[in-house]
């Protein structure tokens, strides 16, 4: 552990402006050195900060590492405010005992706090050119709301002991890939990140989130690579949102701290590169990737935008949640996967799927699959999955009819496997193709028993016309019953069931061809309409 100072007097060589900070740590108060004027106080604008404002890095280190004793009857902290910091902040490897708090400071050069010991530390509306945290520990939160990272921010293996807050941040990537680097961060509680603005891939493989992660309103951007944001094998206890941010109130009070104007807030990655407004949806422009996922409530990715090239993926691969909220606007390129995926309950609408085979899901499970907004009926949800088989595969078929047969739509369910056998008949040779084209035309392979019972009454009249016209010779002559036409027609059609026609005449030539053709339709027919009325039955 650091040795503080025996001392409350600070040393020789510090400036005037330093003196009062000095000063101010001893006795646990604000040190503001803003002017009033936000033009002048923003510290990524133009104006110069003086002497009067500026700070080394080396004695904000020194009261952190080794500050002096507080008066009596407080509390040694350190609170300063638009002050510029000038040298490197190195805390590496230290532990860091008194809480410190620094609001609208700007940094000549980089942040280091590489495997520190902190309690609390909050950085807000700072611009630092970059944070270097890997393995950083805090048994509190580590706060960088409305910050300014130009270079980048890395927080590999850090380990956060309440909330980890990057909301309204704007961080860009240097001369790096990464914008964001947190491979393996641990966050005890939240990960917020709402209104988050980044030039660069966002990596949170691995990472584990006690609570949840909000991207609210969040704009990820990797124009100079494959992700924009990369976070396979991340687990999070509740709920991840990638959402609007002003979705509801209820949402809207945990994710941002300070007034947001409605209509944004202009930010920029470097003084001169002009400024744009932040827009209220999660926009991801580069592939997004949740691979081998686990999201204990739910996913939620609701009205994001997506732009993707055509080899990028919003990829959901081997995911594993209870709800999954799936209502974007569907990307023009790129894939969406979701192969593997195993979720209880879908919601999701119409237009957020891909309709060009840029859909992938095979072996993708669900128990129910609920329509977001408007109407998803089961001719939309049968193109759902022509678009996410490209080439025949029956279990998308058959976990959509068990889906429907399990809500009690024994209807929509026979629509589904027709549909199944429909396409793999496109995969046989050209004799099982004929053949199940007479399945299809005749009783629709089984699936629509109300088919088969119109064939067999048009049978039934067609047969009856037709022995109208010449009845069969009697087998025993003066014992054969009154002959009936439409009631010999039934016999022949109907198996099991008899009218005692069938067996006491004795069709010769054509006919007999015709009554074994009759029987053979009929046991086919009754067959279909038999089932058909047993599901009835069953669901009833």
């Amino acid at each position: 552990m650091s040795e503080p100072l025996d001392s409350r007097e600070p040393p020789s060589w510090v400036t005037r402006a330093e003196w009062g900070m000095w000063q101010a740590f001893v006795n646990g108060s604000e040190y503001d050195l803003r002017s009033g004027e936000p033009e002048l106080d923003d510290p990524d604008g133009d104006h110069v900060w003086g002497p009067e404002r500026t700070i080394r890095a080396r004695l904000i280190a020194l009261l952190l590492l080794h500050g002096p004793p507080p008066l009596l009857g407080r509390v040694a902290s350190l609170h300063l405010s638009g002050a510029r910091i000038t040298g490197v902040l190195d805390l590496s490897g230290g532990v860091i005992e008194p809480y410190f708090e620094l609001r609208q400071c700007r940094f000549e050069e980089e942040v280091r706090m590489a495997e520190a010991r902190i309690h609390t530390a909050r950085l807000a509306d700072c611009r630092i050119p970059r944070l270097e945290a890997a393995r950083l520990t805090t048994d509190g939160d580590l706060h960088l709301p409305r910050c300014v990272i130009p270079e980048g921010i890395k927080l590999t293996d850090a380990s956060i002991g309440t909330d980890l807050m990057l909301n309204e941040a704007t961080v860009g990537s240097g001369r790096r890939i990464r914008a964001v680097a947190a491979d393996g961060i641990s966050v005890s509680q939240e990960l917020q990140a709402s209104l988050l603005v980044t030039d660069g891939e966002v990596s949170l493989r691995g990472a584990t989130i006690g609570s949840s992660l909000h991207m609210f309103g969040a704009t990820l951007r990797n124009t100079n690579g494959r992700h924009a944001l990369y976070a396979p094998q991340m687990t999070v206890e509740h709920v991840a949102s990638f959402a609007d941010a002003n979705r509801s109130d209820r949402f809207r009070a945990p994710q941002i701290q300070g007034a947001t104007p409605p209509a944004g807030t202009r930010v920029s990655f470097t003084p001169d590169s002009g400024s744009r407004w932040r827009t209220r949806h999660f926009e991801c422009t580069g592939g997004m990737v949740l691979d081998d996922g686990r999201f204990g409530s739910s996913l939620v990715i609701e009205n994001a935008r997506f732009e993707l090239q055509r080899d990028q993926e919003l990829s959901l691969r081997r995911i594993q949640t209870p709800e999954l909220n799936f209502t974007p606007r569907a990307p023009e390129r790129g894939l969406v996967v979701l192969s593997g995926a195993s979720v209880e309950k879908l919601l999701d609408r119409v237009g957020s799927w891909p309709r060009d085979q840029r859909l992938w899901m095979a072996g993708f499970t669900y128990q129910q699959a609920i329509p977001k907004e408007g109407h998803f009926n089961v001719r939309e949800r049968l193109q759902w999955l022509a678009a996410a088989t490209p080439e025949y595969s029956p279990l998308p078929y058959e976990q959509l009819a068990l889906m429907y047969r399990n809500s009690g739509e024994d209807t929509n369910a026979r629509a589904v496997l027709l549909a199944k056998q429909r396409r793999r008949r496109e995969t046989l040779p050209l004799v099982g193709k004929v053949w199940g084209f007479l399945q299809d035309w005749t009783v629709a392979y089984g699936y629509r028993p109300s088919q088969a019972a119109l064939w067999m009454l048009l049978l039934w009249a067609a047969s009856t016309l037709l022995f109208s016209a010449r009845r069969p010779d009697p087998l025993k002559g003066g014992e054969a019953p009154h002959w009936n036409a439409a009631l010999y027609a039934l016999d022949l059609l109907l198996p099991v069931i008899t009218f005692g026609q069938d067996g006491a005449w004795d069709p010769g030539g054509v006919y007999q061809w015709v009554a074994a053709v009759m029987v053979l339709l009929g046991w086919v027919l009754a067959t279909t309409v038999a089932t058909g009325a047993t599901r009835l039955l069953r669901r009833q």
